[in-house]
């Protein structure tokens, strides 16, 4: 990221780290005084330096500004930094009669397209905010250093200024700058720098070229963040084949190395029995007497011809010939081994093939097992069998065969009789049929019994079977069999729930890890919780590196259960490990503050988010958030978990738009019953988010968070629209027992909100689940057109808008009423300007009016336009129950 200054102003020849590149120069070139400001030297820290000073304190209501000269903008620099050094006086250093005295200022700009010279007029500035000190001493003089953003500059140029409303304040100096994306190589894929952000965007995409010898099947991409940051490639370049990846550059692969296909690996070495050859080889052919088969891959090795079978043998039994071999001593380095057989018959000096005469069992061909059974061969004749070795390279070669032979007699073997078998190495859970024969001592088989099946059981479960012996002349009919089992053993819940210890603290020690409140340090309070302050500070233990993290603090005066339920949370979420489920880092027990520390999430609740940046993420971009919260809730799921407080406001987002489940105060284990459910007896239910049986009956299961996960989504595609807009908790529960659901919102792919309405299914065992909802969005998301189909949206039913209070029929009395229900107040000066001053004035705005009024913002322009048309619609059905 590099700052590149629009303007650098400084009144001091004190200097604060200059950037390379920057320049200062004199305040006094830069600023119209006005009002009181005047520039007077001070020394600090034995520096002499000339600040714009104001101190009109004790006197009446001051209203003292100071106006920059115009700064000129760079076309594409949307957005710039203001960083402002500056001193306050302590009001508490001055007498008692100082009641009008102030420690802060205000900050304001003023777009213009040309030079207004010494004209100042204070309504056509605009509020930035309040400037105040981080520190104030009564005893020295401390230089604070703020830095505001301007964000939305469109127009050629801007002024800033000042405003004092009673302070005692040294301005020293006022750096105005904007951040670029510096020109980089990701995924070989060359990008130039870039201003950072856009006109009316968060992200700016970036095309990207891909390095030479290298090759991509969609145009490399990737987006500059407002901070000068790259984040979200898209499509990634690879080398060429015979290339690799060295350095962000595709260098040839060395000389007995290969790559057959562009890609990201590197290049292989060459395998057995292949030629080296020269560099940027994309395959190693083979050596001489070496071959791959037809199937084999070219990244593979070369193979030899298989050597003859070692160790043939001959065995009888009951009337059949059993061969039996061991594999050749040289595979050739190949497993494919197979064998044939053949078989000749002799009587005296005469021989000839067996030809179909003999069975064999499995066959005399193809065989992978080295023993075959034989069977049906006459008596007291020799038969010669050979056996061939052959691989998937011996089509290649047309020398004899590699075979062992082996002569045998035929004659009769008897067997013994037994009365039970134990047959081990069973795959569990598979059926097997068996078959008892009894042999007699002439050799004559006996009857056989009825094949029964039986089915082993699956792992965790043992049997044993036994056939009776009977009276060795009854021959027939089915032997008798008996059956043990043990029981199988339950799998082990893999979630705990801290309740059911009997101390909560040993749940926190179990599952939690202690950390020094020394290496915590709180930087800036980010919010509130259930139990006390948030904050945001860095956590530095020693042997790791230091990181970011979210502190959770309990506030003073707390109860006993107080600490155990805000402690309880961390004894949740240190069961899990998720890279989409918020990671805790550890808690502070030991001390009189508890706190829980968490992973850092720099762009925080993905509700809030969704409303700063209203329109400005693609589907493709918001399917791709929906899929972490998923994968995120589908393992809170495997570990038999009910969230029962999903919603986009404790979905949390970091830098990179990577969302984590967070917040499990709501949060219970599911019991061991089939239904799995978790009764409550009260407590309060978010209805908006939850399913009609959880509201009726307090039954919540991972189904229920199913249909939450439902609402989440219709929030996310609506750029975090409140579910059911300003609908009583009683409407909704009404409207949706009466089959009502919400509306696809604007631009929703069709296929994102046919998987809503899917998770809203009043049944709840039709309701997907959450592994179902992964696999699907992955679908959708390797298939991004799939997400070009646009569902119907109605405007009229996804706008509420209030009942009729205009004398003309409107349903708003003013244009800035208007603005102010559909949440875009911030436009009434730009309707105000373009002389729209009446609701029928907006009746008449096309699309190309509004944007040419300054409405940039995509999403803020579909919101205005989309109303604009419920408007006419209803205006409309007025006009008609008036008549």
């Amino acid at each position: 990221m590099h700052a590149f200054p629009l303007l650098v102003s400084f009144v001091s020849s004190l200097w604060f780290g200059v950037p390379q590149g920057s320049f200062w120069v004199p305040l006094t070139l830069f600023f119209l005084v006005l009002f009181q400001w005047e520039v007077v030297q001070k020394t600090l820290n034995g520096s002499q330096l000339y600040t714009y000073s104001v101190c009109n304190v004790g006197e009446r209501e001051q209203d003292n500004w100071l106006r920059t000269t115009f700064i000129q903008r760079r076309p594409s620099a949307s957005r710039v930094f203001v960083e402002l050094k500056f001193i306050v006086r302590d009001c508490n250093s001055f007498d008692s009669s100082s009641l009008t005295c102030k420690e802060t200022f205000n900050l304001f700009t003023s777009e213009s397209d040309a030079d207004v010279g010494t004209t100042f007029r204070k309504g056509q500035f605009k509020k930035i905010a309040t400037i105040a000190p981080d520190e104030i001493s009564k005893n020295e003089l401390r230089i604070n250093t703020d830095t505001r953003v301007v964000e939305n500059l469109s127009r050629k140029g801007f002024y800033l200024a000042f405003q004092d409303i009673g302070a005692c304040i040294a301005l020293l100096s006022v750096r105005v700058y904007y951040k670029t994306c510096s020109a980089t190589v990701k995924s070989l894929a060359s990008f130039p720098e870039t201003i950072a952000g856009g006109e009316n965007q968060a992200l700016r995409e970036v095309n990207g070229v891909c390095v030479k010898n290298s090759i991509s099947e969609e145009q490399p991409r990737i987006h500059c963040t407002v901070d000068g940051e790259w984040v979200v490639p898209v499509g990634q370049c690879q080398c060429k084949p015979g290339y690799e990846e060295v350095k962000d550059s595709c260098q040839e692969c060395q000389a007995g190395f290969f790559k057959t296909e562009a890609s990201g690996e590197k290049c292989q070495p060459c395998p057995a029995n292949t030629q080296r050859l020269n560099s940027g080889a994309l395959y190693c052919p083979c050596m001489e007497g070496f071959y791959r088969a037809p199937t084999d891959l070219l990244t593979g090795p070369c193979s030899g011809l298989p050597s003859a079978p070692r160790d043939l043998l001959a065995t009888h039994s009951a009337g059949k010939l059993l061969l039996s071999w061991s594999p050749p001593q040289d595979t050739g380095g190949r497993t494919d081994i197979t064998y044939n057989i053949e078989c000749q018959r002799c009587e005296g000096l005469v021989c000839q093939s067996c030809g179909e005469k003999i069975h064999y069992e499995p066959a005399n061909v193809g065989l992978t097992d080295t023993k075959v059974l034989v069977s049906d061969l006459d008596a007291h004749l020799n038969y010669t069998f050979s056996v061939e070795a052959q691989s998937g390279v011996s089509l290649f070669i047309s020398q004899a065969p590699n075979d062992d032979n082996l002569d045998v007699t035929t004659y009769t073997v008897l067997i013994l009789e037994k009365n039970s078998v134990q047959i081990h190495k069973l795959a569990p859970g598979t059926a097997y049929l068996f078959r008892v024969q009894a042999l007699s001592s002439d050799d004559s088989s006996g009857g056989s019994s009825m094949e029964e099946q039986f089915e082993t059981l699956i792992e965790g479960r043992a049997f044993v079977f036994t056939f009776r012996k009977r009276n060795p002349h009854i021959r027939q009919g089915a032997e008798d069999t008996y059956f043990s089992s043990s029981e199988q053993l339950k799998p082990l819940k893999t979630y705990v729930d801290p309740h059911t210890y009997e101390d909560p603290n040993t749940a926190v020690m179990k599952f939690a890890t202690e950390i020094h409140p020394s290496h915590i340090t709180k930087e800036k309070v980010i919010g509130a919780g259930e139990f006390g302050e948030v904050y945001r500070g860095n956590l530095k233990v020693p042997g790791r590196k230091e990181s970011a993290v979210a502190i959770k603090t309990l506030k003073p005066g707390y109860t006993e259960k107080q600490r155990q339920d805000f402690l309880s949370e961390a004894s949740i979420m240190g069961q899990f490990s998720h890279q989409n489920i918020i990671r805790l880092e550890g808690v502070v027990t030991k001390f009189k503050h508890a706190m829980i520390v968490t992973e850092y999430m720099e762009n925080g609740a993905l509700d809030r988010y969704l409303r700063d940046h209203d329109g400005e993420f693609t589907s493709f971009q918001l399917v791709g958030m929906l899929r972490g919260i998923a994968a995120g809730m589908k393992y809170l799921s495997d570990m038999s978990y009910v969230h029962r407080d999903l919603a986009a406001r404790n979905i949390l987002v970091n830098n990179t738009l990577e969302c984590k489940v967070s917040d499990f105060g709501l949060s219970r284990v599911l019991e061991d019953d089939p239904e799995g459910t978790y009764t409550t007896s009260g407590g309060k239910i978010p209805i908006r988010w939850t399913a009609p049986e959880a509201i009726a009956y307090r039954k919540f299961t991972s189904a229920s968070d199913v249909w939450s996960f439902g609402i989440v989504m219709w929030e996310v595609m609506a750029f975090g629209e409140r579910p059911y807009w300003d609908m009583s908790n009683h409407e909704v529960m009404k409207a949706i027992n009466e089959a009502f659901r919400l509306p696809a919102p604007m631009d929703c792919p069709s296929a994102v909100y046919q998987l809503m309405l899917q998770c809203w299914l009043h049944d709840r065992s039709k309701r997907p689940r959450f592994g179902d909802i992964v696999n699907l969005l992955d679908k959708l998301l390797r298939s991004p057109d799939s997400l070009k189909t646009i569902a119907d949206f109605d405007p009229r039913v996804s706008i509420r808008l209030p009942s009729t209070s205009g004398s003309d029929g409107s349903p708003f009395r003013s244009v800035s009423e208007w603005l102010e229900s559909i949440k875009m107040s911030q436009y009434g000066e730009n309707f105000s300007r373009a002389g729209v001053v009446t609701m029928d004035q907006v009746l008449q705005m096309k699309n190309e009016d509004i944007k040419n009024i300054g409405v940039r913002l995509p999403g803020h322009l579909k919101r205005i336009a989309y109303s604009i048309l419920g408007l006419k619609d209803q205006t409309s059905t007025l006009s008609v129950f008036a008549v």
